[in-house]
C-alpha cells in the first residue's frame, strides 16, 4: 500500500514513543524531610593499617559559609587543558576546632555493633550541656554533676572502665562537639556526633582517646590539601512542590483541563492502588545527602591575611567585600573544597575521611591555587579588598562628613561644653 511506500521513501509519519526512561530516581525513596537536622555518618572507613598506620580520627564537623572563585593551572598530560589556566566554583566551610568529651566502646557481635561502655569527661561546657535539653532556661542544669562529682572522688572509676573497653571491644570512637559559640551564628547550642578512631591497637585507640578528653582538636590534624572526602548533610528545604519540579515528568498539552504540571495517568485500573514508582507531589529538599569524592583545595588557619598565593600576594582574608551574604566574617579555620555543597548557609556539615580509596586522576592532583576571588558577593564585585576600593573611589562623602563630625567633637574646649554637649560626647 501507499503506506509501505512512503516507509521506504523515508517519510514514515511520526508518533508517539511508547516507552521512554522514567522521570526521577527511585534511589532516593521515600523523599520526605531528614528526621536530623545534622548530617550522620552511617558507614566509617574501613580500619585498614596500611592508610592508618596510627590512631587518628575520621571525620569533623564544620558551617557552610558561602562560595567563591579560584583560578588554577591544570596538571594533566594528555589534555587539552595541561598547563592552562581553569577558574573553577569553590565552597568555603567555616570549622573552628572541636572539643572531645567522651569515648564509647564498641562490641561486634552478629546482629552489628553493640554498645559496651561510654566514658565522660569529668568537665563540660554549657554549649555542649544545652545539648542534653529541651529548654535550658527553665531546667535545673543538673547534668552530668553527679558523674563528675563520683569521677573526681574516685578515678579508679575511669581506669576500671577504659580497661574494660581495651578488654572486650573491637571499636572505640570518641563523642565530641562543635565550638559553635566562636561563630557568633545566633545558636548556643553545640552539635555532637561520634567520631570512629582508625589505626593501631585497641589499647593505642583507647589511650589516643583519653588523652584528647577536653582538649580541641582543630581540622588541619584530620584533613590535609589535596585530600578527597565525603561530605554529608541535609539539603535546603523547598517545602511541598508538583510533580514536574520534584520528578521533572513532562508538561501536559497547553490546552490541558484543570492544570498541566500534572501526571496524566497514575497507574491502571487494576491492582487498585497506585504504585509507590508513580510520581506523586510533596516534600522536595531537606533530604539526608552524602556526596563522596571532594577534593580539599585548601585548609585555611583563621589568621588575618589567609587568602594569598604565590602568585596573587595581596594581603587579603578568605572573607569577601561585605562578608559571605546571609553568613558574615570567617574568623576561624576553614576548608576550600572544590564545587558545590549541599544545604543552605549556615547548615551544619558533617565531613568524612574517604569511604573509597581514590581511583581517578585527578583524585591525586596536586593543586596549586593562582588566585582566590575576594569580590563582593552582593553585586558585581569588582574590588579585591576595601584599601583597594578606597584607592579607585576616591574621596566620599558620605565618609568625609563623619570624619568631620568626628573631628568637630573632639575640638570642642573643655570649659565651653555645657552639660548637654559632655553627656553627647561621652555617649559617642
Amino acid at each position: 500500500g501507499p503506506c509501505v511506500r512512503s516507509h521506504k521513501a523515508g517519510q514514515a509519519m511520526s508518533h508517539r514513543k511508547f516507552r521512554a526512561p522514567r522521570h526521577g530516581s527511585l534511589g532516593f525513596l521515600p523523599r520526605k524531610r531528614a528526621r536530623r537536622h545534622r548530617g550522620k555518618v552511617k558507614t566509617f572507613p574501613k580500619d585498614d593499617p596500611q592508610r592508618f598506620p596510627g590512631p587518628q580520627l575520621t571525620a569533623f564537623m564544620g558551617y557552610k559559609a558561602g562560595m567563591t572563585h579560584v583560578v588554577r593551572d591544570v596538571e594533566k598530560p594528555g589534555s587539552k587543558l595541561h598547563k592552562k589556566e581553569v577558574v573553577e566554583a569553590v565552597t568555603v566551610i567555616e570549622t573552628p576546632p572541636m572539643c572531645v568529651v567522651g569515648v564509647v566502646g564498641y562490641t561486634e557481635t552478629p546482629r552489628g555493633l553493640r554498645t559496651l561502655t561510654t566514658v565522660w569527661a569529668t568537665h563540660l561546657e554549657e554549649q555542649v550541656m544545652r545539648r542534653f535539653y529541651k529548654n535550658w532556661y527553665r531546667s535545673k542544669k543538673k547534668a552530668f554533676t553527679h558523674y563528675s562529682k563520683k569521677c573526681t572522688a574516685n578515678e579508679e572509676e575511669i581506669t576500671k572502665e577504659l580497661d574494660r573497653i581495651k578488654k572486650h571491644c573491637q571499636v572505640v570512637r570518641v563523642i565530641a562537639h562543635t565550638q559553635i559559640r566562636l561563630l557568633k551564628l545566633g545558636q548556643k547550642k553545640a552539635h555532637i556526633m561520634e567520631i570512629q578512631i582508625n589505626g593501631g591497637t585497641i589499647e593505642q585507640k583507647v589511650d589516643f582517646a583519653y588523652k584528647l578528653f577536653e582538649q580541641k582538636v582543630p581540622v588541619s590534624s584530620i584533613f590535609a590539601e589535596n585530600e578527597c572526602i565525603d561530605v554529608i548533610g541535609v539539603t535546603k528545604g523547598k517545602g511541598f512542590s508538583g510533580v514536574t519540579s520534584r520528578w521533572g515528568t513532562r508538561r501536559l498539552p497547553r490546552k490541558t483541563h484543570r492544570g498541566l504540571r500534572k501526571v496524566a495517568c497514575i497507574g491502571a485500573w487494576h491492582p487498585e492502588r497506585v504504585a509507590y514508582s508513580v510520581p506523586r507531589a510533596g516534600q522536595r529538599g531537606y533530604h539526608h545527602r552524602t556526596e563522596i569524592g571532594k577534593k580539599i583545595y585548601r585548609v585555611g588557619a583563621g589568621d588575618t591575611f589567609n587568602a594569598t598565593t604565590e602568585f596573587d600576594q595581596t594581603e587579603k582574608g578568605i572573607t569577601p567585600l561585605g562578608g559571605f551574604p546571609h553568613y558574615g566574617e570567617v574568623k576561624e579555620n576553614w576548608l576550600m573544597i572544590k564545587g558545590c555543597v549541599v544545604g543552605p548557609k549556615k547548615r551544619v556539615i558533617t565531613l568524612r575521611k574517604a569511604l573509597l580509596p581514590p581511583t581517578k586522576r585527578w583524585h591525586h592532583e596536586k593543586v596549586k591555587l593562582k588566585f582566590i576571588d575576594t569580590s563582593s558577593k552582593f553585586g558585581h564585585g569588582r574590588f579585591q579588598t576595601a584599601e583597594e576600593k578606597r584607592k579607585y573611589m576616591g574621596h566620599v562623602k558620605k565618609q568625609g562628613t563623619a570624619t568631620k563630625a568626628q573631628q568637630s567633637h573632639c575640638q570642642l574646649p573643655q570649659q565651653s561644653c555645657d552639660k548637654g554637649d559632655a553627656f553627647h560626647i561621652k555617649k559617642k
